[in-house]
């Protein structure tokens, strides 16, 4: 009875749910890849068109740790903050109507934290939308919302 003793190590058992889900993690994880995508596309178009337009995009992306100005532009002596929302026709509700109280609320906020940051207290500002709604063909129909809303 002093003979070695087997040690058997347990066998990892898949469970056929791993199975299932991991061709739904990978259309996940490209799913967010497309949107961001489809996103940076949007806010490209959004700076040409406002550009075009006589604005001056100053900065991009600015991130705080509440969230994202999208664009930063200038119009004359005004800093603009402006909200691209981008959507696909067939999404139903046009990109502007995105923009809810909450949002709207939030890069109020964001606005005064980039102000005080550039020591641009006293600037006048507006708060722009841009919509951009992306065709199947590539192609983006921009609208631009000058003073969407206010800061109230």
């Amino acid at each position: 009875m002093g003979g070695r003793r087997r040690v058997v190590k347990p066998r990892a058992v898949v469970s056929p749910f791993v199975h299932s889900c991991a061709p739904t993690a990978a259309a996940y994880t490209e799913s967010v890849i497309n949107r961001r995508s489809i996103g940076q596309a949007a806010e490209e178009a959004a700076a040409r068109w406002l550009a075009r337009a006589g604005l001056a995009v100053l900065e991009r992306n600015v991130r705080f740790r509440e969230g994202e100005i999208d664009l930063v532009c200038r119009e004359g002596d005004v800093v603009v903050f402006v909200e691209v929302k981008c959507r696909r026709p067939r999404w139903g509700e046009g990109p502007g109507d995105a923009v809810s109280w909450d949002k709207r609320r939030r890069l109020v906020r964001l606005a005064q934290h980039y102000l005080r940051a550039r020591r641009l207290d006293h600037a006048r500002c507006r708060f722009d939308v841009v919509a951009v709604t992306a065709e199947r063909d590539g192609t983006h129909t921009v609208r631009h919302l000058p003073s969407a809303f206010d800061a109230w």
